[in-house]
């Protein structure tokens, strides 16, 4: 290897006379300035687009999240404080949802929202008329002690 990183290399077949070299330069793998600025470009363009998958999974698992929520719910802290026909009808619609997120695995950031509607327009109001029937409010209304500490 020499001073400017440039290594030779020899590679000899003793017994048949064969030589062969290589120079191997410090320079393979770089960018040049036009493919850097290609490169740039071309991460502009498709920001948009990852902005607009990032959204759509986002609200894929928004959907996943309140449904497994809602299983967990009616089964564990509510299962007693709701009755059979309410909770056959969350039960249904999380089976559905389920069912749509498996066939629709690509859907549209606006189909996973309005999927997202449809099954909090069956849960919302059992679970309040559950927490209303036991006397303690849903965890998202519980108001705050206020705070007179300065």
């Amino acid at each position: 290897m020499d001073a400017n990183g440039i290594l030779h290399v020899t590679a000899e077949d003793k017994a048949a006379k064969n030589k062969q070299t290589i120079t191997i330069t410090n320079d393979k793998g770089r960018l040049s300035q036009e493919e850097i600025e290609r490169m740039v470009k071309e991460a502009e363009e498709f920001a948009e687009e990852d902005r607009k998958v990032r959204k759509r999974i986002d609200a894929r698992n928004k959907l996943e999240t309140y449904i497994y929520s809602m299983r967990s719910t009616i089964e564990d802290k509510l299962a007693d404080k709701i009755d059979s026909n309410d909770r056959e009808k969350v039960e249904a619609a999380i089976k559905e949802a389920l069912e749509w997120l498996d066939d629709h695995q690509n859907a549209e950031e606006e189909d996973y929202e309005e999927k997202m509607k449809e099954v909090e327009a069956v849960c919302n109001p059992v679970i309040k008329k559950a927490y209303e029937h036991s006397g303690s409010k849903p965890p998202e209304q519980e108001e705050e002690e206020p705070n007179d500490e300065l």
